[in-house]
């Protein structure tokens, strides 16, 4: 008779995999049941994209050089506000973070047998989910007072969603390090209020051309304006020249940045 072969043992890669589904789960499972913090944030984006479409619609659109109207305003602050939901949308992954610290979970699941990096890459994975969907609700509401992009492929659109995947990856990794740095909630929402902030100091609203020579280089030179700039370029047949690899570049700068704070963060046993 032949003797029953043993069940293979699980690999390294297996394990963290299933670990890091079962913390993906677990994240998931959290904000379907607290939706309210991802609600108030995604108000943020939502009233400002009605309030300076049809507030300041008509008024700005004269500064873009569109000469339609509220159209031709709608198309160009579309793609800022949509990174901005971004910003606004990881803010609560912070807030998560800082309260899986403050609770003692992060704690615990550093003393049981699952593999250490799962619980952040729940975390990660999770975050960069509800960003998309986020972005997605965001654009609805785009579309349904007027926004339309008529011109780009189908080849474009999947490039416009691959690059807010990757903005969305690279700063959920920075306000994780936000999140296990903080004492507190509140603190972890007021460390990553910048993420909020930075768009509106960007070209999302304005053109860089129409501001003050002294403030330019300030919204050019941060990670939001290349990236506004590169998905415009990709919804909107607009000119992106070398902001799609400086886009790549923040990116992938930011990911290391925040990977490196969070693993240490999180691999530091406060005896």
């Amino acid at each position: 008779m032949s003797t029953p072969l043993a069940p293979a043992r699980p690999t390294r890669i297996s394990l963290a995999v299933r670990d890091s589904a079962t913390m993906l789960r677990r994240n998931l499972l959290h904000a379907r049941r607290y939706p309210s913090l991802t609600l108030n944030l995604l108000l943020t984006p939502i009233m400002l994209l009605l309030l300076f479409v049809f507030i300041f619609g008509d008024a700005m659109s004269a500064g873009i050089g569109g000469g339609a109207g509220r159209s031709a305003y709608i198309a160009y602050i579309v793609p800022g506000i949509l990174l901005m939901t971004i910003g606004s949308t990881v803010v609560g992954t912070a807030v998560s973070v800082s309260n899986d610290m403050s609770e003692g979970i992060i704690a615990r699941f550093r003393t049981m047998a699952i593999h250490r990096g799962s619980v952040l890459f729940g975390h990660v994975v999770g975050s960069v989910l509800q960003a998309v969907m986020s972005v997605v609700l965001v654009g609805a509401v785009a579309v349904a007072i007027g926004f339309r992009s008529t011109d780009a492929t189908l080849l474009e659109w999947i490039a416009a969603l691959g690059l807010l995947a990757l903005v969305s990856l690279a700063f959920t990794w920075i306000a994780v390090g936000m999140g296990m740095s903080s004492p507190n909630a509140e603190a972890a929402s007021n460390n990553a209020m910048p993420l909020i902030l930075l768009p509106l100091i960007s070209s999302a609203f304005v053109p860089l051309r129409t501001m003050p020579g002294w403030f330019r280089p300030i919204a050019e030179y941060q990670p939001f304006t290349p990236a506004i700039e590169t998905l415009r370029g990709l919804l909107l047949g607009t000119h992106i020249g070398n902001n799609w690899w400086i886009t790549l570049v923040w990116c992938l700068g930011l990911t290391v940045l925040g990977y490196v704070w969070s693993t240490s963060k999180f691999n530091h046993d406060p005896a």
